[in-house]
């Protein structure tokens, strides 16, 4: 072995000893738009990685089209939303109004005047596609359908959903409600940031008002999440203009794909598609990660602050999803950040980014944020830090 080999070999491994795990290229086998080997009788599809939002296939994926009851993953975005903030819980009571009680097509035969939680309805909406629930529950949430719909669209605009309009919030056939297999698997990644919808999402079956003289048995439209492992959600859809559609996720081995479909002739294709996109991405991907959550990442000096020094740490696990047996000597990564900021430093404030090459190509990029507020110092401080230099320099 030469001597220059023997360096560059050497620097390899300390680069790789050095920082924590090595980032992951995007997936060298993607599938771009055209391509036929999966999906073949959809009309419009896609295949994602939700913890990187790294696209593995795509088919027509920006084409707007009619997303029937799949409209229904936002509804229940902006309803764990609202959880989430505390302006809504999950034992509060909803009241059921006679516009709510009128909807058709899927159900849960609502009655004007019945009271459910909202954890009873979003069992109705993620296992039965209730209409009615959708309607019931946007109306506890903003005060009218009308108005949850302007909520919903405000959201899209907010998650990039660019090819995006809703008119309703259970997906019934209006005319000018489309969406996006792009843009359906964009709110279906920021609805399974929170893991707990699938509790319902994934469920095969279970029951409303099963202690009255009226039990509701819910059975999951979805039954991918009964005879697919690893399935536990999303969100079937179903009009006659939209065809058969589904918005499907699974985990396995840490690794949680996202699947979209719309268009398909019946539900026998449907599945199997999606099934045949799932079986593609668990053989052929994974996912490495670089830090783990609080990870130091970098360090960036404070000029005039509170503190002098900022340390950029990993908000959360960072991974990077590969082809499986990547070789990890061709991915480097580095910290892009100035060397120093002045005072004052607001927590969420953009610092830097990390960026990772493969082959010396740029395929992802992580942003940091100041993990917390850092104001200016007063003039003691800056006295006694003048003076600590003063008197105990080296």
């Amino acid at each position: 072995m030469s001597k220059r080999l023997l360096i560059w070999s050497i620097a390899v491994l300390l680069t790789f000893s050095v920082w924590p795990g090595a980032i992951s290229a995007a997936p060298s086998g993607v599938h771009e738009e055209g391509d036929t080997l999966l999906a073949d009788s959809a009309n419009s599809a896609i295949l994602m990685d939700a913890d990187t939002g790294t696209i593995i296939y795509e088919k027509k994926s920006h084409e707007k089209l009619p997303p029937a009851s799949i409209t229904k993953i936002m509804t229940m975005l902006l309803t764990m939303e609202a959880i989430e903030k505390g302006t809504l819980k999950l034992t509060d009571k909803v009241t059921t109004s006679e516009y709510a009680a009128s909807m058709g097509g899927s159900q849960i035969f609502l009655e004007a005047g019945e009271q459910m939680t909202v954890d009873e309805l979003l069992k109705g909406i993620a296992m039965a596609s209730g209409n009615d629930a959708s309607v019931a529950i946007a109306e506890k949430i903003a005060g009218s359908e009308k108005a949850f719909v302007r909520l919903m669209n405000e959201r899209a605009a907010e998650l990039g959903m660019k090819d995006t309009l809703f008119k309703n919030c259970n997906g019934l056939p209006v005319e000018n409600h489309y969406s996006s297999a792009y843009d359906i698997a964009i709110m279906s990644r920021e609805l399974l940031k929170h893991p707990e919808v699938t509790k319902y999402t994934g469920a095969y079956q279970d029951y409303l008002r099963q202690n009255t003289q009226k039990p509701f048995w819910l059975v999951n439209t979805n039954k991918l999440v009964r005879f697919y492992s690893g399935a536990d959600g999303l969100k079937t859809g179903y009009t006659s203009e939209a065809k058969f559609c589904l918005a499907a996720t699974a985990q396995r081995d840490g690794l949680r794909l996202i699947a979209v479909v719309l268009g398909e002739p019946n539900t026998k294709t449907r599945n199997s598609e999606v099934s045949a996109m799932f079986d593609y991405a668990f053989s052929q991907y994974t996912l490495l990660p670089i830090y783990k959550a609080g990870e130091m990442i970098g360090k960036v000096k404070i000029q005039k602050g509170q503190s002098s020094l900022l340390e950029l740490s990993a908000a959360r696990q960072l991974n990077v999803l590969v082809n499986k047996g990547a070789s990890p000597g061709s991915i480097t990564h580095k910290l892009e950040a100035p060397e120093k900021l002045a005072a004052p430093i607001k927590k969420g404030q953009n610092i830097g980014k990390l960026i990772v090459y493969q082959d010396d190509k740029v395929i992802r990029e992580f942003e940091l944020q100041a993990p917390t507020d850092i104001n200016k110092a007063d003039w003691w401080t800056m006295f006694k830090r003048t003076a600590s230099h003063l008197f105990f320099v080296d």
